[in-house]
């Protein structure tokens, strides 16, 4: 372990994060859009708060880890740029109308594609492509234009600004706000229930402490050439892809081994529960769909610097503003899109 590089270290600590989160959405049934679905048209919440039990876990071990000297909160991106209400509210929305396009977020089509979904890796690599078109290609100009992105001149966030106005310190408001999705979880009796998929929820939120921990200490002992960072799912794409091609040239990181880790997780879960099985799409309208739902999921989870899962849980873990309001985008844009697919509405 002492020989390997930087580098290789943060691709396995991100492969074992990876392995859980995708074994909490084969085994654990933990999805985005999937949670939607369910609340709306399935009459069930089970799985949306099941939400509530990742946030909660999530963000008090973060809090925890940062108390105890372990995760450097103030290291991660999310809280070094300061936060642009626009980007998120737009690249919330363009990535939650694309997510209902698609069938699945980032996430999502890589757990799909572990179960054998082939359609689902179109979503993966249209996305992955995307996100690097608006990260660093032709879009770039324009995203940085529109949206441009400022280092934060201070401490921000919700526990900080909290604790500014109350005098309480940025734990205590971290725990109350953890206690408080925790009773809203544990509140739905059909949640309570199901004791394994409340027990996948804190390994789903226990990843994300892993991952902030980890590139925490890498960081410190790289000397910052490993970044501080939680679990995301849209540049990650782009990068994976790029590794794949090159080898060196993209470098292989935290974010790579999470990837490939979601990958395996989902295949493993997907053996487990006999759900295994090779789909591809038969229908152009639906491919045109998912492609163009993919395109826009990458622009969007750029501009938002974060997906469902890099800002709807990584950064709402650290207490960013920008987490939860990329989150409610991401819903809004979600449903939108769920209910024009129902309505009838078809894509060109």
């Amino acid at each position: 372990m002492e020989d390997l590089p930087f580098g290789a270290i943060a691709a396995l600590t991100g492969l074992l994060a990876g392995i859980v989160l995708g074994l909490a959405a084969r085994l654990g049934d933990f999805c985005t859009l999937g949670a939607l679905e369910s609340a709306l048209y399935g009459d069930d919440q089970r799985r949306l708060r099941l939400w509530g039990v990742v946030l909660a876990v999530a963000i008090l071990g973060t809090f925890l880890g940062n108390a105890a000297g372990l995760i450097d909160i103030g290291g991660s991106f999310y809280h070094q740029i300061a936060w642009n209400p626009l980007a998120s509210i737009f690249g919330g929305l363009l990535f939650g109308y694309g997510m209902a396009m698609a069938g699945n977020c980032g996430f999502g089509a890589l757990v799909r594609f572990g179960g054998g979904d082939l359609r689902s890796l179109v979503v993966v690599v249209v996305m992955g492509i995307f996100a690097f078109i608006a990260l660093s290609g032709p879009l770039a100009s324009l995203r940085t234009m529109l949206f441009p992105q400022v280092d934060a001149s201070g401490p921000q966030g919700i526990a900080n600004d909290l604790s500014g106005l109350t005098g309480v310190s940025p734990l205590v408001v971290a725990v109350l706000i953890a206690l408080a999705f925790l009773v809203w979880a544990l509140s739905h009796a059909p949640l309570r229930a199901k004791p394994l998929q409340l027990a996948w929820g804190v390994a789903a939120g226990l990843a994300v402490v892993w991952s902030f921990a980890a590139t925490s200490w890498l960081a410190a002992e790289s000397l910052g050439a490993v970044q501080v960072e939680g679990l995301s799912f849209t540049a990650p794409l782009g990068r994976t892809l790029i590794w794949l091609m090159t080898s060196t040239a993209g470098g292989v990181s935290f974010s790579v081994g999470a990837v490939f880790g979601v990958m395996v997780g989902a295949l493993a879960g997907s053996i487990w529960r006999g759900l295994f099985r090779w789909e591809a799409c038969e229908d152009p309208r639906e491919l045109g769909r998912q492609v163009s739902g993919a395109a826009m999921m990458g622009i969007g989870g750029v501009v938002a610097l974060g997906c469902s899962v890099g800002q709807g849980v990584s950064a709402f873990a650290t207490l960013a503003w920008s987490g939860p309001v990329t989150l409610a985008a991401i819903v809004v844009g979600a449903v939108f899109g769920l209910r024009r697919l129902i309505g009838g509405f078809q894509p060109e």
